[in-house]
């Protein structure tokens, strides 16, 4: 059985490295739906959608309206952090394959394998444009 949720929020980056347009400052409304699978529980549900919310939704709020920098682009680190701007540092270029990665890996972290030990997968779809997006799956 599988059950998913979608979230949206704002968020600008750049590539510092690309060829192309990415290269500059901009930004995405971002969609992302997460998807988890597995057996379920007792009361019915794999997970109730008010504490999938719980466990997404800190995650979601520390990156709307904040500037994903590349560690290293210590240049645009430095005008955000000088002109009191959000925004959060990667290990990682700001691809949307990167990001989609990323933020699965984090949601699968969050999720208290000892209250949620039916669910066995994660899936976690990232919308850049409306019509563009990445797609990632791992098992928990």
């Amino acid at each position: 059985m599988k059950i998913s949720k979608e979230f949206r929020w704002e968020m600008g980056h750049r590539i510092p490295e690309h060829e192309g347009l990415c290269k500059n400052v901009h930004g995405h409304s971002y969609k992302m739906i997460v998807e988890v699978s597995g057996e379920i529980a007792e009361n019915g549900m794999i997970i109730d959608f008010y504490d999938f919310g719980q466990i997404i939704n800190p995650i979601i709020e520390n990156l709307d309206h904040a500037f994903l920098c590349q560690k290293g682009d210590e240049l645009l680190i430095d005008f955000l952090k000088n002109n009191n701007m959000k925004y959060v540092v990667t290990d990682f270029q700001s691809t949307v394959e990167n990001i989609c990665i990323y933020l699965a890996n984090l949601t699968a972290g969050k999720i208290d394998r000892s209250k949620y030990s039916n669910i066995n997968g994660i899936s976690v779809k990232i919308f850049e444009t409306p019509n563009s997006y990445a797609e990632y799956s791992t098992e928990l």
